[in-house]
């Protein structure tokens, strides 16, 4: 099977359509695309109940999986398939509003690897967790 690339010039709409493919992130968990070009990326999500731990606080799965599918946005859109080796995350407080936002820099990007920051706030901007991603290009 033949590695798909985005084209850099793709729209967001081409962008949304190929990402739907990862079901547990548009579908389980709701994340959508509000930004994508080559290197930089931005995803939310609504909070709902499905979203909370045992305690009512939001599960730390959800800012990681944020996390997770900002940077395949960011570092796939104009470039060869690339994925996650590494990533660490840092949980810097709790969501105040219902939405959370994940924004990925590609912060170096080389021939066969690439790094990223990602920063997941809530609507109104306070930090929830902040990851360094670490991808590998099979290109």
């Amino acid at each position: 099977m033949a590695d798909i690339v985005i084209s850099g010039e793709a729209t967001l709409e081409e962008i949304r359509a190929f990402f739907s493919n990862d079901r547990y992130a548009t579908v389980a968990c709701g994340a959508a695309i509000e930004e994508a070009r080559p290197g930089f990326s931005r995803v939310s999500l609504l909070l709902g109940d499905n979203h909370r731990n045992g305690l009512g606080s939001v599960m730390g799965g959800v800012p990681f999986t944020m996390g997770d599918f900002a940077f395949a946005v960011a570092a796939n859109v104009g470039n060869p398939p690339t994925v996650s080796t590494n990533c660490s995350i840092d949980f810097l407080g709790t969501a105040k509003t219902d939405k959370l936002v994940a924004e990925c820099r590609v912060e170096k990007d080389g021939r066969s690897l690439c790094f990223a920051r990602v920063d997941v706030t809530d609507s109104s901007g306070n930090p929830v967790a902040r990851m360094n991603v670490t991808g590998f290009r099979r290109g």
